[in-house]
């Protein structure tokens, strides 16, 4: 019988594979292990990127494929299992199971079905790495289900998953509280000095993870020719470039799901009002693996409802419902996949018009110069009257939207500006160019709850004020704004902390050292910065006591707070240190493995970086500065170079587990590039996906 089931398996693993013929696809590896997956077609160039992607990070890889099977509280426990319970919420299953046929085209169908079954070849050769058997065979609505998810935690709903299943039902915190985010920024050829368009890439992520960025190189002979980064399970390239033109992502903060109360039948049970009826609720079950989440029971069947609005929850508080456009399409995918095999600015718009991808901000370039950006959405026509951004009566048709969304140009966006550049830094949309070319706010929806036009964080402020202290540019000019670790003087975006800057000392004579470093302090955050060592702790300090927009408004922020905040920090550093005076790098690390090396950056700088807590009071890096791309475009072509935390392999193994660990901290690119000859010429290796 075990034999008979282990035939059985490998026929299932087989006959996925039977389409593709790994002997037609290549990997090429460079000198840091970075794939260049070359196919005559998609199809065979996605098993190949599968391939590559689980030869180099298996584990995260398959963390993401847990989840989408409600698999993942078996590995991670607690956390897991909410995301477990999540995926049901969202709706996944049901909407690629009902549209998959039916909203992907035939030709991206057929490369889904190809990356998983690359996956699945994958494990069923290396069955020692394999988390959970049961887990495989995946296939492509698998990985769309994926997607579907994804896109949902970029926009906001699993934030709102976590308000109501943890009976915290208050209003949705400000689009500013955190300083985590992403840069992207784009320069037309106007203002640089060697009449090059310029080009940014660099969206801050977890350095290590599900959503960590993997570098890879794309190449068909169907008109694909595509660098950027994907996350370990994605089938797509997510930001990048190809020959004529590139684009970078970072997160927008709309109001993208809405929490509804529903007016409950005051004697029938389940039974709810909608329009003056009185309707049954639906029930829908799902089961998580282990015991507790909010105030769930979980490790039994659990019982979630629907009513009209979508999937509904019977809290302390009352029942809830959940809507949002996120679990409403599943093209997100296959429109990653069609931009990047756009070549012109007219393709490329042909792309985003299929409107698959629910949020996101984007920055766009190209060898014609053209600069674009928007603040994209994909936003239901609400009504006005209601206040969208808090919880929502739930006994009206009026406050259930349908299936129609505004066009995109309806939204905030700057095509070719005057001022010759366009960025986003996580900042409100309505700041996006130079003075006079901004997106004007009173013509875009009111519903779409966009952050406010005066919303700023210091990473845009600063690279406003760098571009302005440039009206022209060299690609070194370009390459140190990218890499710019100061907080700006004054801190425009945080200007109630600026008193920190001006205490009197002699008042405060027990933080009184601390005060004099930061008051001589440049305000940049290299890894020789004192002063930078006690400002960070400060921020940490205060993120546990207030919302981050409080740094910048209300009356949160008082003078004792500050005293306490560097009493704080002064204590850490002479506890684990012996002395206030302290190197930001002999503080904060960047490690893996053996590797254990001084970094610079913090929240909010160009060159973010966010920390955890490790041991002997020094913080590790986890997350902000990680994938980084620079492009220049020219009528010759494209010029690339590129940077990632670690290194391309998450296996402690691999020589190219931490190989860019001392370029990273360095802030030293290296090229890249999409020529052919050139790749096969400076091979580590090449070999075919067996």
């Amino acid at each position: 019988m075990k034999h008979l089931l282990l035939f059985c398996v490998c026929l299932i693993f087989s006959f996925a594979d039977a389409q593709i013929n790994p002997e037609r696809i290549t990997i090429v590896r460079d000198q840091w292990g970075i794939p260049h997956i070359y196919a005559p077609t998609d199809a065979e160039v996605a098993y190949g990127l599968a391939w590559a992607t689980a030869e180099d990070d298996f584990y995260s890889m398959q963390m993401q494929m847990l989840a989408v099977k409600g698999m993942l509280g078996l590995a991670l426990g607690k956390e897991g299992a909410f995301m477990d319970v999540a995926v049901h919420l969202l709706g996944a299953h049901q909407i690629v199971e009902d549209r998959y046929e039916q909203d992907l085209s035939p030709g991206f169908r057929e490369v889904l079905e190809a990356y998983a079954a690359g996956a699945n070849a994958y494990a069923q050769s290396h069955p020692e790495e394999v988390l959970l058997k049961k887990a495989f065979p995946i296939s492509g609505k698998d990985i769309i289900k994926g997607y579907v998810v994804g896109v949902a935690q970029m926009t906001g709903v699993e934030k709102s998953l976590r308000q109501i299943l943890g009976g915290k039902l208050e209003l949705p915190a400000p689009a500013e509280a955190g300083p985590a985010g992403s840069n992207a920024f784009a320069v037309s050829r106007r203002r640089t000095t060697d009449g090059k368009t310029y080009l940014a890439i660099n969206s801050h992520q977890p350095l290590e993870g599900p959503t960590a960025w993997y570098e890879v190189h794309l190449c068909s002979e169907e008109g694909m020719n595509l660098m950027g980064a994907t996350f370990p399970g994605g089938a797509t390239i997510f930001l990048g470039t190809n020959e004529y033109l590139g684009w970078g992502h970072t997160l927008n903060y709309p109001d993208l799901s809405d929490i509804y109360q529903l007016h409950m039948h005051p004697t029938e049970k389940l039974t709810y009002r909608f329009d003056g009826q009185w309707i049954k609720l639906q029930p829908y079950y799902t089961k998580a693996r282990i015991k507790a989440m909010g105030f769930l029971r979980l490790g039994a069947k659990q019982k979630f409802y629907q009513s009209k609005y979508g999937v509904t929850f019977e809290t302390p508080q009352g029942f809830f419902s959940l809507r949002f456009p996120a679990n409403r399409d599943i093209r997100a995918a296959e429109q990653w996949f069609r931009m990047g095999k756009a070549t012109n600015f007219e393709e490329f718009m042909q792309a985003l018009n299929m409107q698959g991808h629910i949020g996101m901000n984007l920055v766009y370039a190209d060898r014609e110069d053209h600069l674009f950006y928007i603040s994209n959405g994909r936003f239901p026509i609400r009504d006005p009257h209601y206040d969208w951004k808090g919880v929502l009566p739930g006994d009206t048709s009026a406050t259930l939207w349908q299936d129609q969304y505004y066009p995109l140009d309806s939204l905030p966006h700057v095509l070719d500006p005057p001022s010759g550049f366009v960025y986003n830094c996580n900042q409100t949309p309505f700041l996006a160019s130079g003075p006079g070319d901004q997106p004007d706010p009173a013509r875009t929806p009111a519903t779409t709850g966009y952050q406010a036009p005066e919303y700023d964080n210091n990473r845009s402020v600063r690279l406003r004020m760098l571009m302005q202290q440039h009206p022209t540019l060299s690609y070194e000019d370009f390459k140190r704004i990218k890499f710019d670790r100061a907080y700006h003087t004054p801190l425009l975006s945080a200007r109630k902390l600026e008193a920190i800057f001006h205490l009197d000392e002699a008042a405060y004579p027990q933080v009184a050292e601390s005060i004099r470093l930061l008051k001589s302090w440049d305000r940049v955050t290299r890894p020789e910065s004192e002063a930078a060592s006690i400002f960070l702790l400060v921020l940490r300090h205060l993120g546990q006591k207030i919302p981050w927009h409080s740094l910048d408004q209300g009356d949160e922020l008082t003078t004792e707070l500050l005293i306490e905040a560097l009493e704080q920090a002064q204590q850490h550093l002479l506890t684990h240190f012996g002395k206030v005076a302290v190197p930001l790098g002999d503080m904060q690390r960047h490690q893996r493995g053996q590797v254990d090396l001084p970094i610079g950056g913090g929240p909010d700088v160009l060159a973010a970086i966010h920390t955890r807590p490790i041991e002997n009071g020094r913080f590790k890096a986890r997350a902000g500065d990680s994938y980084i791309s620079l492009v220049r475009f020219s009528s010759d072509g494209v010029e690339i170079e590129s940077l990632n935390a670690y290194g391309s392999s998450a296996k402690p193994g691999s020589p190219h587990y931490t190989d860019q660990m001392q370029p990273f901290v360095q802030q030293q690119l290296r090229p890249m590039t999409l020529e052919r000859e050139k790749i096969f010429k400076e091979a580590e290796r090449i070999y075919h996906p067996r």
